[in-house]
């Protein structure tokens, strides 16, 4: 098949790399062939984290500029510096949180409106799915469930390459069994969510 690619974009701490490991593993439960690279930058600081994986037939995980068929932004500024990577054929999922740089204080530019970063990303893209990923976490049971609402979200965007059931046994296998129950309900109100707004 030819490859389904998906660009993820966030800062250190949400759980990016956990949500690319169990969306790796789905695929390869699906015997479709995966590749992933990531870049960590100062992840272990709230630095940029980004992943990019293309899944179906590819040698190189890296996605040229404008051919992401998804991207999935867990942070609204990450999801804007990424713009480059989509096109009027992309899905894009993106957390509504903002995650506030720590040298904004220092900078002339402020943080962008919400509204404008949607706005652009809307006049780029064919469709802007924005969860309160955060909120709908808590709700769940655990703000650490974020990462599991937006995966619950993209197993929802038409033509995922990934079935539901499939991730969601790959959840089973990649979490710790105390966290499971939080995180399955946060993905189910993800995936509802992202249901309700296509």
């Amino acid at each position: 098949m030819n490859p389904y690619n998906i660009y993820i974009s966030g800062v250190g701490g949400q759980g990016i790399i956990k949500t690319s490991i169990i969306m790796g593993e789905a695929a390869m439960k699906s015997n479709l062939s995966v590749v992933v690279g990531e870049i960590h930058g100062m992840s272990q600081r709230g630095g940029v984290v980004s992943t990019q994986m293309k899944i179906g037939d590819s040698y190189s995980p890296l996605i040229e500029e404008g051919k992401a068929n998804l991207l999935l932004a867990f942070e609204p500024l990450e999801a804007l510096r990424a713009i480059k990577m989509i096109n009027k054929d992309s899905y894009v999922v993106m957390n509504t949180a903002p995650i506030y740089p720590f040298n904004l204080r220092q900078s002339e530019h402020p943080y962008p409106e919400l509204s404008t970063i949607l706005d652009q990303l809307q006049s780029q893209a064919q469709k802007v799915i924005a969860v309160d990923a955060d909120g709908i976490a808590k709700k769940a049971g655990h703000i650490l469930a974020t990462n599991m609402v937006m995966l619950g979200a993209v197993a929802a965007v038409p033509d995922f390459p990934l079935e539901k059931e499939i991730i969601l046994a790959s959840m089973k296998d990649n979490l710790p069994e105390k966290s499971i129950p939080i995180n399955l309900e946060a993905f189910e109100e993800g995936f509802s969510f992202c249901s309700s707004g296509l």
